[in-house]
């Protein structure tokens, strides 16, 4: 599909298209069939929609046309095109246009382009939740609220002789605590939001032949890496996704753990320690079936401890060890594997349901700006300092807000944000 938006756009696609019914009277939202002509010469048979300002995506006329789809034709047709007056979109341009003709605020345009890259249902619900406003409407309400709040004080310092109250102290303070409040629940999706949108990057670790690649394989579905009782075997990281309950996991399969002279297995047992400091999550594999001595427990706070080969018997070491039993040979274990991933990521969430607004790194760093300022606002008040004090702080607060949802203006962000869209979008 070829889309054209802008006043011309009819235009343009007239000089091209043949039909019963001529461009230029088309009716909107209806689709036509009919032909792009290079001259006399028919490339194609195409659907026509024209959509008329401002009901449509990007706010201007809008042309969509639906071609064969095949690599030459449809160069053929953008070529076309370009020759009769118009110009190649930028990336990100015709969401860029919805947004700044009010179509969309800025966190639906971004929704977008997490709409697109998707690699989950749950992911693909929480872009849909954020491109239906559900977070532009909360962050207008705490700019409404910031509003009202900051017209109170600036009032009371503009005209003091109308001994305007800017509410009393205790009210103002429990107004920018109850915005405080909101903004830290918006804050605490901020690694949901990450991982959804990025996948929990999640490293499989452990000696060697304690069943690594093996897992990698188990949890693929399919012989992606070599398994081979020879220790070193695996020498460099391997690196896939997978969907586990609607969490994208980018699973990291690495050397195993242990001291060698061999140069290339050295680089990989320094690259394994690599990931690990970069992980979100370590599956740390042992041998369930052997001793504990030389198989060190690592941080319970980022690891899942996996008690492989427990088909073979545990050993009396790991009797009293918290830990997934687990099996690659037999199968058992995933579900809870499965779980305790889920509970890393989501918490007390349990449905899919429950995912309604999962923040990125651009609100998280706005809103970590915001609440100081308010924290600033909160302590100003305390310490009963002047009003022009606290007037500052909640400007602040306004202005970082804003710039969640393109409030401010600022061609540097939009400019940042808009590139990183694919073409045509």
């Amino acid at each position: 599909m070829l889309r054209l938006s802008g006043p011309m756009a009819l235009a343009i696609v007239g000089k091209v298209y043949r039909g019963r019914v001529p461009a230029e009277k088309l009716n909107p939202r209806q689709v036509y069939s009919g032909e792009i002509h290079d001259a006399n010469r028919k490339l194609d048979e195409v659907l026509l929609t024209y959509f008329r300002a401002p009901l449509s995506y990007t706010g201007e006329d809008v042309v969509e046309i639906t071609c064969h789809g095949g690599v030459l034709v449809t160069r053929r047709i953008l070529e076309l095109l370009l020759n009769s007056g118009a110009r190649m979109a930028g990336p990100g341009e015709f969401t860029q246009r919805a947004f700044l003709n009010g179509k969309m605020d800025l966190t639906q345009a971004e929704a977008v382009m997490d709409l697109i890259r998707a690699q989950t249902e749950l992911a693909l619900r929480a872009a849909n939740e954020q491109l239906s406003g559900r977070l532009g409407t909360e962050l207008t309400e705490i700019r409404e609220e910031l509003l009202t709040t900051l017209a109170h004080v600036e009032a009371y310092i503009d005209f003091p002789e109308e001994s305007i109250d800017p509410d009393t102290g205790k009210t103002l303070l429990n107004r920018i605590e109850a915005l405080n409040r909101r903004l830290d629940r918006l804050l605490a999706t901020a690694d949901q939001g990450r991982v959804l949108r990025h996948g929990l990057r999640t490293v499989i670790y452990g000696k060697p032949n304690v069943g690594k690649s093996s897992l990698l394989n188990l949890l693929l579905g399919y012989d992606r890496a070599i398994v081979s009782e020879i220790p070193g075997t695996t020498r460099d990281t391997i690196e896939e996704v997978i969907n586990v309950r609607g969490i994208p996991v980018r699973l990291i399969d690495t050397a195993g753990a242990r001291a060698t002279t061999d140069e290339i297995e050295t680089e990989g047992v320094r690259r394994t320690h690599q990931e690990i400091d970069q992980a979100d999550l370590i599956l740390h594999v042992v041998d369930g079936s052997m001793p504990r001595a030389g198989q060190e427990l690592m941080d319970r706070r980022r690891s899942v401890l996996l008690l492989n080969k427990s088909d073979l018997g545990l050993h009396a070491d790991w009797a009293n060890t918290e830990g997934i039993r687990f099996s690659c040979k037999e199968r058992f274990g995933l579900e809870d594997l499965n779980s305790a991933i889920w509970g890393r990521v989501m918490g007390g969430t349990t449905k899919l349901d429950d995912v309604r607004v999962a923040i990125n790194a651009r609100h998280q760093a706005c809103l970590q700006h915001a609440k100081a300022a308010l924290d600033a606002a909160q302590t100003s008040l305390q310490e009963e300092r002047s009003p022009e004090f606290i007037a500052i702080e909640l400007r602040g607060a306004l202005d970082a807000v804003g710039e969640v949802v393109g409030r401010v203006d600022t061609e540097d962000l939009l400019g940042k944000i808009f590139s990183e869209f694919c073409i045509g979008k």
